[in-house]
């Protein structure tokens, strides 16, 4: 058997095999969760992270709290294979995954997103997002720097796909927008025909329906010539804001 295999037994009792992970306190946490179980004590996350530690994992953590992770994978298998709850863990595992997602990919948005048909934005009521989900599907960050810090409403925000990648990616979509609240279907979604730039032209056709005089709009994609495209066509009392280098 593999070094890093181990034998889950409760009183002389086979109950499973598990892979303990590379971590410095894997052997701890496999030993204390068992002897935990055992004596009927209380399950938790406790069996795991100091306080202080969990405190830390609500933040950003550099090398995305790999170990953590592991860790955790680790007392959710144990419960799996013993058959206590590991909800609490489950939704920690979630949390870590999410904050260090959005602020991996929170900080190239902010820096990329620019300003792009006037030096300095003029006071605008609404926000518009127009959203090329083929060609930028980042969700974590467009809800973490886009659709939350502007108060977009969700009918407000624009969505179209061809078939092909509505086939492809739907489940995929779906799965990341689940984190929000969120479906396709939430937003203002166009299933478009097939064809090449068929879903361009049909956020740009809906971008130009806006009525509200001033608005902010972002255009969130790395397609060069939709973006060309967005500049060439939006009002000048609007504010466009794009996706630059």
């Amino acid at each position: 058997m593999s070094l890093n295999r181990q034998k889950v037994t409760i009183e002389y009792k086979y109950r499973g095999t598990l892979c303990l992970p590379d971590t410095k306190d894997a052997k701890d946490i496999f030993f204390r969760t068992k002897q935990a179980y055992a004596n009927h004590e209380k399950m938790g996350l406790h069996l795991i992270f100091s306080k202080s530690k969990l405190s830390r994992l609500k933040k950003y953590q550099k090398g995305s709290a790999q170990e953590e992770l592991d860790n955790l994978k680790l007392y959710i298998e144990l419960g799996e294979i013993l058959g206590f709850a590991t909800k609490d863990a489950q939704t920690l595992q979630k949390k870590i995954e999410l904050i260090n997602d959005t602020a991996h990919a929170g900080f190239n948005i902010t820096k990329r997103l620019q300003l792009i048909n006037k030096k300095k934005p003029s006071p605008a009521k609404e926000s518009y997002l127009f959203w090329d989900i083929e060609n930028f599907s980042s969700v974590a960050s467009i809800f973490h720097d886009v659709i939350e810090p502007y108060n977009i409403a969700d009918t407000n925000i624009t969505l179209a796909a061809n078939p092909d990648s509505l086939y492809l990616k739907r489940a995929e979509w779906e799965a990341n927008l689940y984190d929000y609240g969120k479906t396709l279907n939430s937003f203002n979604f166009i299933k478009c025909e097939h064809g090449k730039d068929v879903a361009d032209d049909v956020l740009l056709e809906e971008m130009k329906k806006i009525k509200t005089k001033a608005a902010n709009i972002f255009i969130l994609t790395f397609d060069r010539d939709l973006k060309e495209r967005f500049a060439q066509a939006v009002k000048k009392e609007h504010n466009l804001f794009i996706l630059g280098r």
